[in-house]
């Protein structure tokens, strides 16, 4: 195949213009190869095009092509004209397709093929083979044209054994046989018609031409578009009427006679590999993650243009939810929601009437009911008016008929172990071929192809919104303010596996107006490390309640590990901040070190502190250490999931954390996602991500007022009396009398159920008013129903029914009671 190198004419043959010279090489064939922009004009003429259409390269760039080529009719300009070549031309093709008018318009997003006659000055007339290739893609360039002389081509293969044989091999549409003498010379021309070709790609599609019987245009390594136009190029009118008879007895599944048997086995055998590698194609392109929204856009996607020229795909309500597998036949209430529409026609076209999106119902008489509900294809070879109007009134205000009347329609459902999940509605245009029962049977394989990688997609969907439910439940939600500090979390799911990890933080109230603060990373992802999370920070807040120091927790934790099994290993960072000492007491378990951004001059530095082994491990001591800090200073605690990146130091990621943690930010909320944006969206984090950061406001010693009470019923009038005082000292008079009944309630009971030591009270002016009483019985205080002749069993109701908040916890020594009072706005 040639684009227009110059070669030597065989004897008696005089090349000009509007003839090309033909290789004597047998099966090269001279090319005019032109290329349309989505202008319409002319944007490369080839040596080739010069020479047959006897007009020059710096003529014919940049004019409109219609002016240049064969289409229907003559033409303005050309016969009698000066501004361009004097010829005109005459459809010749045979009407079994559309003209190259149809292709250069626009109207064809397929290739198609054809044969018009050039009249050349002194009444010489040049038959014509064309072949027009839609371009897809983001350059400028629409269309290529290719035309070759087929006149020239009879004179020079006017030989049965040789030259018809050749002309037979090389017309795009008819190139059975693989022993073509031309082919590594064909293989070796391509490069030049298609420069961004390699050898190695040329050769593969020559060979591929040569067996299949049809040219290939390859504009990328992902798409390509085999042309194989029902109406061909036809060599001869009599192999062409053959073919044509042949053709018709196939589509009408009607007896083939006996001498158009090679012609039939022909048509079938290239429609049936066309079909398989059709399908093979779409296998490959469809399913390649598990993500639903790309998988229905990769479905959709796959058979527009090759297949058809417009696809809707509509699926059940519960598959786009990822929820489970939905039951029963559907029916008219069934909901059905559009999730993608491809096209070919021009851009914006569908999207108001029809939009991606929008959820109906179907009626009983509609052809898509009938293909949901049995479960089969629906073919309508060509959609009425009638049925078109029937079809329209499900859209209401919208006119849909202008879009669907007159096509080609084709439903296919899309299912899943016999359960109907959605189906596609193909749609093609009217110029295109209709589909037909060969069709009706590869769109059954499209779908069941399909709906087999939709069902793993809204399994994989719907597991994992089990799993993200899981471990969302688990998660804590923590009050944006604790007694002496602020506190802000933020949790990130992971992108492998399911996006659930074992990841946590938590925080937890303690006697003492002090915070157990709490980030942990159970070690793997799934359902069983979310699930093991679950039971450790479950474990942690427990012992957090009971007062434990921080390296005594750490033990009995992997204690509790090593209990449930050793198949699981976790890091965990316990912290306990007192406010009123202004001091971190922190132990490690194999956990990231923490960050403490500095109020005083914006300094963050990691926490030095013995790393200690992951819980689980067994046999392995816990230390923990203090440190002093100051009002205003940041604790940032995360998961390695943050800081750690495959194939770079953590030391890196550990910087980063403490350099984006003191970056200045107007609240807690704005600090985190700067730490986030640092750190979060790198390339390459798979874990999940759990941060914490707490800003230690601290609280006066002048705020946290505290009796010791002796064991004697007549404490419970000095503890009333103290108390009153206290908050007349505050500026809190609004607050004394429910404070002081509360007191007397909770110091009587303390008093009366205490052994040895003596009660202390404790008044702490906060976010909150806190009032706490401690004594050594480890018997926890529950609500009572009291009759009318019951003496006790009341005084918790009354604090109950007075404060914001109330709580007991144990203690190594005993227990703590606790209420809270919200303070007046001015005093927050």
């Amino acid at each position: 195949m040639d684009h227009g190198t110059e070669r030597d004419a065989p004897p008696g043959h005089r090349a000009g213009p509007g003839t090309v010279p033909a290789d004597p090489v047998a099966g090269r064939v001279p090319l005019a190869v032109v290329v349309v922009d989505r202008e319409g004009l002319v944007s490369h003429w080839s040596r080739g095009a010069r020479r047959l259409f006897a007009l020059p390269k710096e003529e014919a760039i940049g004019r409109p092509a219609p002016d240049l080529l064969p289409v229907s009719g003559a033409l303005p300009g050309h016969g009698t004209g000066d501004d361009g070549p004097a010829h005109d031309w005459y459809p010749a093709h045979d009407g079994l397709g559309p003209g190259l008018e149809s292709s250069l318009d626009g109207r064809l997003s397929y290739p198609s093929a054809g044969r018009a006659r050039l009249t050349l000055p002194a009444d010489a007339r040049v038959d014509v083979l064309w072949w027009a290739y839609p371009l897809v893609g983001p350059g400028p360039e629409r269309l290529l044209v290719l035309a070759a002389d087929a006149d020239g081509l009879r004179r020079d293969y006017a030989d049965d054994s040789a030259g018809a044989g050749a002309v037979e091999r090389i017309t795009p549409g008819f190139a059975p046989h693989t022993d073509f003498p031309g082919a590594d010379e064909l293989a070796r021309r391509l490069p030049e018609i298609l420069p961004s070709m390699s050898v190695g790609e040329s050769a593969r599609i020559a060979a591929q031409v040569l067996e299949l019987g049809y040219p290939v245009l390859e504009f990328s390594r992902h798409d390509r578009v085999p042309v194989t136009p029902d109406w061909g190029v036809p060599r001869r009118a009599e192999r062409r009427a053959r073919r044509e008879r042949a053709a018709r007895a196939l589509a009408a599944g009607e007896p083939v006679p006996e001498e158009l048997r090679d012609e039939a086995e022909d048509l079938e055998y290239a429609a049936v590999r066309e079909r398989l590698e059709f399908l093979n194609e779409v296998s490959g392109a469809i399913g390649t993650s598990l993500d639903l929204a790309q998988t229905i856009v990769e479905v959709s996607r796959a058979v527009v243009p090759r297949f058809t020229d417009v696809a809707g795909t509509y699926l059940r309500e519960q598959v786009v939810a990822g929820e489970g597998f939905p039951d029963g036949v559907p029916d008219t209430t069934t909901m059905w929601h559009r999730v993608a529409l491809e096209h070919t026609d021009e851009p914006g076209r569908w999207d108001d009437v029809v939009p991606v999106g929008e959820a109906m119902p179907f009626p009983a008489h509609t052809p898509f009911f009938q293909c949901m509900t049995s479960g089969e294809p629906v073919l309508v070879p060509r959609i009425t008016e009638e049925m078109g109007h029937a079809i329209a009134s499900q859209f209401e205000k919208r006119d849909i008929r202008p879009l669907i009347t007159g096509r080609s329609m084709l439903l296919v459902p899309l299912k899943a172990r016999t359960v109907v999940l959605g189906f596609m509605i193909l749609l093609r245009h009217p110029e295109r071929r209709v589909f037909n029962d060969m069709d009706r049977v590869t769109g059954a394989e499209l779908a069941a192809r399909a709906g087999l990688v939709l069902d793993n997609a809204r399994m994989y969907t719907h597991q994992e919104n089990v799993a993200e439910t899981l471990q969302d439940s688990m998660l804590p939600h923590i009050p944006a303010r604790l007694a002496g500090c602020d506190i802000a979390t933020r949790y990130l799911p992971g992108t492998l596996l399911g996006r659930v990890g074992g990841d946590w933080f938590d925080s937890v109230r303690l006697p003492g107006a002090r915070t157990a603060l709490v980030v942990g990373d159970v070690m793997g992802h799934g359902l069983n490390s979310a699930a093991m999370m679950g039971q450790l920070r479950t474990a942690v807040q427990t012992m957090a309640g009971l007062g434990l120091p921080p390296a005594r927790l750490l033990r009995n934790l992997d204690d509790l590990a090593q209990r449930l099994g050793d198949t699981h290993l976790a890091t965990c960072l316990y912290a306990v901040y007192d406010p009123v000492a202004g001091e971190l007491h922190l132990a490690n378990a194999g956990h990231i070190p923490p960050v403490l951004v500095r109020a005083a001059d914006g300094a963050s530095e990691l926490i030095d502190l013995p790393t200690g082994a992951p819980i689980g491990v067994g046999g392995v001591p816990f230390e923990s250490v203090r440190v002093p800090v100051a009002p205003g200073d940041r604790l940032v605690m995360c998961t390695d999931g943050l800081v750690e990146v495959r194939g770079e130091d953590i030391g890196v990621g550990l910087a980063t954390l403490c350099e984006s943690a003191a970056h200045p930010a107007a609240s807690m909320d704005d600090a985190c996602d700067t730490i986030i944006r640092a750190l979060g969206t790198r390339g390459g984090r798979k874990d999940d991500v759990a941060l914490l950061m707490a800003r230690l406001t601290g609280i006066e010693p002048d705020a946290v007022a505290e009796w010791s009470l002796a064991r004697d019923p007549a404490e419970v009038g000095r503890a009333r009396a103290a108390v009153r005082e206290q908050l007349h000292d505050w500026g809190l008079p609004k607050l004394a009398d429910p404070a002081e009944l509360m007191v007397s309630e909770l110091v009587t009971n303390a008093v009366r159920h205490s052994h040895a030591r003596p009660v202390e009270l404790r008044l702490v002016r906060a976010d909150t008013l806190l009032c706490e009483v401690d004594d050594d019985d480890h018997d926890l205080p529950a609500l009572k129903s009291a009759g009318p002749e019951d003496e006790t069993g009341r005084g918790l109701r009354v604090v109950s029914t007075l404060a914001r908040a109330w709580g007991a916890s144990r203690t190594e020594a005993g227990k703590t009671v606790w209420c809270e009072l919200s303070l007046p706005a001015r005093h927050r």
